[in-house]
């Protein structure tokens, strides 16, 4: 059976899901361990002039700060590093603000709590390594894609599951961790769930997954390939299937009632990614394989 077909083809019905409400997730005995990544540059600061947002004029949560809600627990996009939060996404929304000619503030909080702070006001953009997809679109505009993810599978050294054919397999009975509303979770409950061939448990953070996976909870974990390298290389006895599970795009997340903030930033980020500032901040935190 061909798991990137079925995978491409339960997002329609993936999509059908409330993105806001989510099923409470299994607990975990523990923490699993998470990546130390070394202290990184800051950003390149942009030479060109702030972007214009069309009429001259946007308006953010707060005078002069552009704030960014995220789920700081998605490395290398977004993770603590001492008591400070640290990645791709912050270094792009610090990049964009300047552009701008404001301060970026970043909040974090829980994945499935970024879209409603967007929308009721308390941030003006989110970025979270988040997938474009019909449902979301309904509740927020998205900019221009900055990147692609890739969503793969994470098992145990010694796993019965050895290809994705695997969770497809007649009979085929397996505990799925994933995060809570992150598109790992749509996906599988479309495709697998759905068919009766997996039981999915939902956490709040990857780690929690993946400590569900160490602790014989879960069979396996379905995230993004970049956090999946990080916790099979801080967690000994895992690894990652050769396996895409499905491509997706990452954007920024914003309200439908800001336009002109909304024009702004994405023009802001076309910007940095014409004269390659995107690119030279992903590069420094994921190189090729």
């Amino acid at each position: 059976m061909n798991f990137k077909k079925l995978a491409a083809l339960g997002l329609s019905a993936a999509l059908g899901l409330s993105l806001l409400a989510g099923c409470a997730g299994s607990g975990s005995g523990g923490t699993a361990a998470t990546p130390t990544p070394a202290p990184v540059e800051s950003a390149p600061q942009a030479s060109a002039p702030a972007s214009d947002p069309g009429d001259g004029s946007f308006t953010t949560v707060t005078e002069g700060v552009l704030t960014m809600a995220t789920n700081a627990a998605f490395p290398p996009y977004e993770y603590y590093e001492g008591d400070q939060i640290a990645g791709i996404d912050i270094e792009l929304t610090e990049a964009i603000a300047a552009k701008l000619g404001l301060t970026a503030k970043i909040e974090d909080m829980e994945f499935d709590s970024i879209i409603p702070a967007i929308q009721q006001g308390k941030a003006d953009l989110g970025l979270a390594g988040m997938t474009v997809t019909d449902e979301r679109l309904e509740a927020v505009n998205f900019t221009v894609s900055y990147t692609t993810g890739v969503q793969v599978i994470i098992v145990t050294e010694d796993s019965a599951i050895t290809s994705s054919d695997d969770l497809f397999a007649e009979g085929a009975s397996n505990t799925i961790g994933v995060q809570r509303n992150t598109t790992g979770d749509l996906y599988t409950t479309s495709d697998l769930e759905e068919a009766g061939l997996a039981t999915i448990d939902r956490y709040s953070r990857g780690a929690d997954a993946v400590q569900a996976l160490l602790t014989g909870k879960v069979d396996c974990v379905v995230i993004d390939n970049e956090p999946a390298k990080s916790f099979v290389a801080a967690n000994e006895g895992l690894k990652i299937l050769d396996t895409e599970y499905i491509t997706e795009d990452y954007a920024a997340a914003m309200s439908k009632e800001n336009e002109a903030l909304y024009k702004a930033v994405d023009a802001a980020l076309q910007e940095l990614i014409a004269d390659g500032t995107v690119k030279s901040i992903i590069d420094r935190y994921i190189t090729a394989d």
